[in-house]
């Protein structure tokens, strides 16, 4: 069989895959995909940068998370005002992370401001469940994961349509299509961070991730540990070894590589590790990432005169007061985040529709509880650990983060961190059994309701909105 061949066999499931899910995503998203969305700063954004520049020419198309920045005081603009008479000095950004709006800008460039964006991001979507698939084949066929190929299929269906990805994937507007375009980086800096076998690659996908959404700069602590995995030297071999030794020497350096990879001995694992090498990788991994950083430190400062600026404390909300006060990032906002991802379930009714969701959305577990298996691994390896210790800070700063996700179905913020969390199941050699099946089930069905309904179907969803209703009502 020839390479091109083999080639076009390999990319035969994964496209299929994309085809399937884009095809899901389209069809759910239903009236989303025949005219342009309301909330499409990236199409904007785009725009601007098509024409030479980085702010909104005149006022914003609509009132939803615009910034204004006084260019004169460079202040915040007075609050909650949408038009000024000196437009040049107040001036309107999106100050969401540019990298979508470079993803969109070519269809943009070709169908002007006008261009359907939910269809655009709809069919964008199938990538990152395909590209789910390659990562956990690389990991079967390399020896890493024990799974089968119908258990990689399954994996890739929970995170398509079983995950809070599922309702992110078919809204269009600019808070989810963020996500949807983080989503496929993540796994594509997994595919090449694991065994930092692609360090600038690797580098490069987490930087434009970190230009998507900026929390996950701190997943750049999975590839320094995988780099410190990799350069570990091995352990000389006695050269007096038996001939006997010598011949089942092959056979069982398999398991002693495996033995090696699950002995989570820490001191053992940093003594052994040749520094240089690791310092190596870790050097080609961060260039790319140094030079994204800078992009975005001179776009800062030429937008709000401040390199580490979005513009996010220029929001034009009402929710500014509070992070005047508090900040973007603060321990005040911790418990009621941590209430949403953690307790949040739906409120149940005797009058219909018998049910109701807060705004807040629902709890991680129950939108998918199968993410609970992560828990009770069968197996730990330093790559897990890897993953585990880069999703901790990424969890932390979004529970300290000004907001919950709202308004949601689902805990969104976790798709920061979920495609570390299904690698990290893919691994764990849990089996996947009929309660895992269960689940799975349970997880599709939940997560297509939230899918079709939300921002659609208001009378499943609490109404109120001040933020401050986490539950229902005695």
């Amino acid at each position: 069989m020839s390479r091109l061949a083999q080639l076009r066999q390999r990319a035969a499931l994964p496209a299929l895959i994309f085809v399937i899910a884009s095809s899901v995503y389209v069809g759910t998203s239903a009236k989303r995909v025949t005219h342009p969305l309301e909330d499409n700063h990236f199409v904007h954004l785009a725009n601007s940068f098509l024409h030479g520049r980085l702010h909104q020419e005149g006022p914003p198309p609509g009132q939803n998370d615009w910034a204004c920045f006084d260019t004169v005081d460079q202040d915040t603009c007075p609050n909650n005002r949408w038009a000024f008479p000196d437009p040049e000095r107040y001036r309107f950004y999106v100050s969401f992370p540019p990298f979508p709006a470079v993803v969109i800008a070519p269809a943009v460039a070709l169908f002007g401001t006008g261009l359907y964006d939910g269809l655009f991001w709809a069919i964008l979507a199938g990538f990152a469940p395909a590209i789910l698939y390659i990562l956990l084949r690389h990991l079967r066929e390399s020896g890493r994961s024990k799974r089968r190929r119908r258990d990689d299929l399954l994996l890739v269906a929970l995170f398509a349509v079983g995950s809070v990805y599922y309702f992110t994937a078919v809204q269009g507007a600019v808070w989810f299509s963020a996500h949807v375009v983080a989503c496929s980086l993540l796994f594509l800096y997994l595919l090449f961070g694991i065994d930092a076998r692609r360090p600038v690659l690797a580098g490069l996908m987490l930087g434009l991730c970190f230009m998507t959404r900026p929390t996950t700069a701190f997943l750049a602590i999975f590839f320094g540990i995988e780099a410190l995995r990799v350069s570990r030297r091995k352990v000389a071999r006695s050269s007096e070894t038996s001939e006997e030794d010598e011949a089942s020497e092959d056979d069982d350096r398999a398991d002693e590589d495996e033995s090696e990879e699950t002995n989570l001995n820490l001191v053992a694992f940093l003594r052994a590790v040749d520094v240089r090498a690791a310092l190596a990788l870790i050097m080609k991994f961060s260039a790319p990432i140094l030079v994204i950083g800078g992009i975005a430190m001179w776009m800062n400062q030429a937008r709000f005169a401040d390199p580490f600026e979005f513009g996010h404390t220029y929001l034009q909300i009402r929710w500014r007061p509070r992070i005047e006060r508090w900040g973007l990032f603060n321990y005040h906002y911790f418990s009621k985040n941590l209430a949403v991802f953690a307790a949040s379930l739906p409120w149940l009714s005797s009058a219909r529709p018998f049910i109701k969701i807060s705004r807040h959305g629902l709890a991680l577990w129950f939108t998918t509880p199968n993410l609970l298996a992560v828990l009770w691994p069968k197996r730990v390896s330093w790559t897990m650990v890897a993953l585990f210790v880069a999703i901790i800070p990424v969890a932390l700063m979004n529970l300290m983060y000004q907001n919950s996700g709202w308004i949601q179905f689902g805990y969104r913020f976790s798709l920061d961190y979920l495609p570390l969390v299904f690698v990290a199941i893919a691994l764990s050699r849990q089996r996947f059994g009929k309660l895992f099946w269960a689940l799975a089930i349970f997880s599709i069905v939940v997560n297509t309701f939230g899918a079709i309904t939300f921002n659609r179907a208001g009378e499943f969803y609490d109404g109120d909105g001040s933020q401050n209703v986490l539950f229902q009502p005695d």
